[in-house]
């Protein structure tokens, strides 16, 4: 039987649902996985990770460092790579001496399991581990980048990309900034491999809340500010000054919260803008009812589950011109595109959709024409961001480009039995 080792930065993660689908896919066509988180999880309803690496005991600590004295001759030029190249600050190069270790702290972990591969998801430190972990271990690791990992966050990725077997991405953007900025890359080892959530059946062009003044706006994700909800406070401003009666839902938490809460007293936004807070999953469709338009201000992204959830449901959509997001939201089509940062167009988008909502007939031209964006969006999800069939294509490709590998190294299980 083929064991996987599967990391994430926190498993289970609610926010991450696409880690434990993954997991499950692969189960089910019998693939052993062991699942890791690099921290202990806060989800306390689902079962939890099998390795846990902080915090860290004192056992662990003790064999990690007899194995990285054992197999140092497999890390050094990881070490040396940290220590003497590149151009990363001092506070990046202590942070992968550190990780470094815990890939060590991983790899005992995985002690004795006959693991085959490993896998992470994301580009940031938990990535680095694995890659550590996969060296002591005398296997192979491959992993999924989405978006501020690879656009905003890529320390050290340069020689992630070279060590790893494949990496995944979430989107065709990703894959060409990756071949554009790391040339030495192999092309045929960046791989596409697009999320996707469920669709529910019988959702036709209708959708809309009908005619009506108000404007009821949802925006769902963490409180961070690469979110740049406050983007979407001011929005929300210039839409009640220019006389429409906006009501904006924000659900999430995170560490912008105070900011938000502020900002939004400064604005006197208190009737107009609610901050929900953590929604429950189960709650979420009638979240997605609510809305009007359902709204994304990201900075930077790879392609949200959000717009996917609320495309699946025939919601409109409106969303930055960035990175991967033209590639589920064609203007026009299936949503809306407004040029990132720029408020005018921000608020001069809401401001035609709106006016969209309120045409009474069909026969100006209007009405119809949401209509038309609702199906489109829903039918776009349906055909290429769909759940199943994505996960079908990912399992298809990652049992099949690691296939050569079934078997671990014969002297790692002997190394490790000595620690």
């Amino acid at each position: 039987m083929l064991t996987l080792a599967y990391l994430a930065n926190e498993f289970p993660c609610p926010v991450e649902p696409y880690v434990g689908e993954e997991i499950t896919e692969l189960r089910r066509r019998g693939v052993h996985v062991i699942t890791g988180s690099v921290r202990e999880a806060r989800v306390f309803d689902s079962e939890g990770a099998e390795v846990v690496l902080q915090p860290i005991r004192l056992a662990v600590i003790l064999r990690a460092l007899l194995l990285v004295v054992r197999r140092w001759n497999c890390i050094s030029s990881l070490v040396a790579r940290v220590v003497a190249t590149g151009r990363e600050g001092i506070v990046q190069r202590i942070k992968a001496l550190a990780h470094t270790f815990l890939g060590s702290c991983y790899a005992v972990g995985l002690s004795g399991r006959r693991v085959d591969h490993i896998h992470v998801h994301h580009g940031y430190f938990g990535s680095w581990i694995a890659m550590t972990a996969a060296r002591l271990l005398g296997i192979e690791f491959s992993m999924t980048l989405h978006g501020s990992d690879l656009l905003l966050h890529a320390s050290y990725l340069d020689v992630k990309l070279a060590s790893c077997r494949t990496c995944f991405t979430v989107s065709e953007y990703n894959r060409t900034y990756i071949l554009e900025r790391y040339p030495d890359v192999d092309p045929q080892k960046v791989v596409v491999a697009r999320l996707g959530v469920e669709v529910p059946e019988g959702i036709g062009r209708t959708g809309g809340r009908g005619d009506k003044r108000s404007l009821a706006l949802v925006a769902v994700g963490r409180l961070h500010a690469v979110k740049d909800h406050a983007f979407l406070v001011r929005g929300c401003e210039r839409l009640r000054d220019a006389g429409v009666d906006v009501e904006c839902f924000i659900a999430g938490d995170g560490p912008e919260r105070r900011n938000l809460e502020l900002l939004i007293r400064q604005l006197g936004l208190e009737r107009e803008v609610m901050l929900l807070g953590h929604v429950p999953r189960r709650q979420m469709t009638s979240l997605y009812d609510r809305a009007d338009v359902v709204v994304l201000t990201s900075r930077s992204e790879g392609i949200p589950l959000v717009l996917m959830e609320a495309m699946a449901r025939a919601r409109i959509v409106l969303a930055p011109a960035i990175t991967g997001i033209p590639e589920l939201v064609v203007p026009g089509q299936t949503g809306f595109l407004y040029r990132p940062g720029l408020m005018d167009d921000f608020v001069g988008q809401l401001g035609a959709i709106h006016l969209l909502m309120r045409a009474r007939s069909v026969r100006e031209g209007r009405g119809g024409l949401l209509d038309w964006v609702r199906h489109g969006a829903h039918v776009q999800v349906r055909n290429n961001f769909n759940r199943k069939k994505n996960l079908e294509s990912f399992a298809d490709e990652f049992l099949a480009r690691i296939s050569a590998q079934t078997e671990s190294v014969p002297d790692e299980s002997l190394v490790l039995q000595q620690i």
